[in-house]
């Protein structure tokens, strides 16, 4: 059946229209209107410290008319490494204010990533972490580079001393003067600021053609790819969302903002989402799951966008009934499929809702989710959002298959991206008469409803059959003794591949690969069962928790190699 017929138009929620209008407004406009309308509602709430919107603002404006003194101009690119700090909202607003594009940068990245990253986009300053300024130094020498800003966890607002939270991972260098420790020509972000004369810099944006972002792509499967995401995708998508969460009201909603800004689902659902309705966002730098239940408790934000390995991590702390968790309205869960027993198990513990819901980088990033008031499918990516269009493709035919078959996602709307940043094969590569192809096989069911099966480069082809990780992992979270579970094909002389699962075990508990293998022939047919089993205490993961089963590929294969050579 055609995608034409539109299967799930029945499913959307009562006041999702299938269709909206978009404002042909830079993306900057949402946080303009917001300091219009409700200057003194709070936009940031920061470790107990807000900011208003007018101050938002104000320091915004701060920013850009500094960036302009330095030269920068339209369609420059200026790159971000920050984690979820004040600052980091700042410099994003700023850049944008001034027709530059802003590159999203990984904290964690290492040298070779990011001087990859900053040769690609052509960046020619960045807004840094102290913390990371030694690495930014080397960058200059060997990349388009010119200037930084660098700035610490407490630059910019008051920082407590009883604080909510540990901030192990960013251990605060030693007061010292950054004018004896930066470099010529670099500056310290909160002088940066100071004594600006207020000058309201505007350059004239073209929506539907002026990039506001380029954000890069994992490259889990090799060199990350920058995606090319103008203002009008960017608002498109948040269109989408406003549309979906309808009974949101504007001015009154609190985000917990903990998916990182660097990460385009966190940018979209944690930032851009929330300042276009006059929301406050509660940010945190780092996910602390005991913390976090601390900050809801206290802070009763009132939607939570998340990732499953955050609910799996949340999980394990055993008061967690001890919390208040009920100003939560909504949970959103993305960035990876979500196991169907950690949404029962998370839903029966917490009183919350989850919704899960499916999007990528090029896709702005939001293209299904599952309805909030209708029908919620508890393993499914849900409905396509307002004005989206998913088909499932026969990859042997390149015809649309029937209901309920597999195939490969072909998505096509407003939020779409351009392309990849001066890769014009690679974009050719990935669209088909106006379709991105998005490498995701997963089928729809009667009425609508779209579910991931696996990613089409990760599935496992063992004697012939198509074995897809997903499917194994959730009989593996059946498992009372289970934490996390991944699985992958690695070479095998009889099969080609086989199975392989890596394991967590969920704290002071204990199973063996026996106990898994007769848990798992009762639930899978023979051929899908692990033949391998691997234990471990955590798995690599990225930024976001999203499980890298790349690593672990690329893990057996040196292994393979060691032993081959020895």
């Amino acid at each position: 059946m055609s995608t034409s017929s539109f299967l799930w138009k029945s499913s959307y929620s009562p006041n999702t229209p299938l269709h909206l209008s978009y404002p042909s407004i830079p993306l900057y406009g949402y946080l303009e209107e917001a300091a219009q309308e409700y200057p003194d509602n709070t936009a940031i709430s920061f470790f107990q410290n807000g900011m208003t919107y007018k101050e938002l603002v104000e320091a915004c404006n701060g920013f850009a008319e500094g960036l302009k003194e330095l030269g920068v101009g339209k369609g420059d690119r200026i790159a971000i490494m920050l984690p979820n700090i004040p600052q980091a909202v700042i410099a994003y607003y700023g850049i944008l204010f001034t027709g530059a594009i802003v590159v999203e940068t990984n904290p964690l990245y290492t040298e070779r990533e990011l001087e990859h990253q900053l040769n690609d986009s052509g960046s020619i300053g960045i807004v840094c972490l102290d913390l990371l300024y030694p690495k930014v130094k080397k960058m200059k020498k060997v990349t388009s580079l010119k200037w930084g800003i660098v700035t610490g966890i407490q630059d910019y607002l008051p920082f407590p001393k009883n604080h909510l939270f540990s901030l192990s991972l960013y251990v605060q260098r030693k007061a010292v003067n950054k004018k004896q420790w930066l470099e010529q020509g670099d500056y310290s972000f909160r002088p940066f600021l100071e004594n600006r004369k207020g000058k309201i810099v505007r350059e004239e944006i073209d929506p539907e053609k002026d990039l506001a972002l380029l954000q890069y792509t994992g490259g889990t499967t090799g060199l990350a790819k920058g995606v090319m995401l103008t203002h009008a995708n960017l608002v498109a998508n948040v269109q989408q969302c406003r549309a979906w969460f309808s009974e949101s009201k504007k001015g009154e909603e609190k985000f917990l903002s903990i998916l990182p800004f660097f990460h385009v689902y966190g940018m979209t659902v944690c930032l851009n989402f929330p300042v276009s309705i006059a929301a406050c966002m509660i940010l945190t730098p780092r996910f602390q799951p005991k913390q976090v239940l601390k900050l809801i408790h206290s802070e009763k934000p009132t939607l939570f966008p998340g990732a499953p390995t955050m609910y799996i991590a949340l999980l394990q702390i055993s008061k967690i009934k001890k919390y208040d968790l009920t100003s939560i309205q909504f949970c959103l869960s993305g960035s990876a499929p979500m196991p169907v027993e950690i949404i029962k198990r998370f839903e029966a513990i917490s009183g919350c809702h989850i919704v899960e819901g499916y999007g990528l980088t090029e896709c702005s990033p939001l293209a299904n989710v599952n309805p909030l008031y209708g029908i919620r499918k508890a393993g499914s990516i849900g409905i396509p959002v307002s004005d989206t269009l998913v088909k499932v493709v026969d990859m042997e035919t390149g015809e649309e298959a029937p209901v309920g078959e597999l195939g490969e996602l072909y998505i096509k709307g407003p939020q779409v991206m351009q392309g990849y940043w001066r890769m014009e094969e690679e974009t050719k590569a990935v669209f088909q008469d106006g379709w991105l192809l998005t490498g995701d096989i997963g089928k729809m069911d009667l009425e609508g409803y779209f579910y991931i099966v696996e990613r089409k480069k990760d599935i496992i082809i063992a004697g012939g059959f198509n074995i897809y990780p997903r499917e194994v992992e959730e009989v593996l979270y059946e498992h009372p003794a289970i934490k996390e579970a991944a699985i992958v094909g690695v070479p095998d002389p009889y099969r080609g591949e086989t199975v392989k699962a890596f394991i967590v075990l969920k704290d002071n508990m204990s199973t063996n690969e026996q106990a898994l293998n007769e848990f798992c022939r009762e639930r899978l047919a023979s051929y899908k069962v692990p033949r391998k089993y691997e234990f471990r205490t955590e798995l690599p993961k990225t930024i976001v928790g999203k499980i890298l089963r790349r690593v672990l590929i690329d893990e057996e294969k040196s292994r393979e190699i060691k032993e081959n050579n020895q």
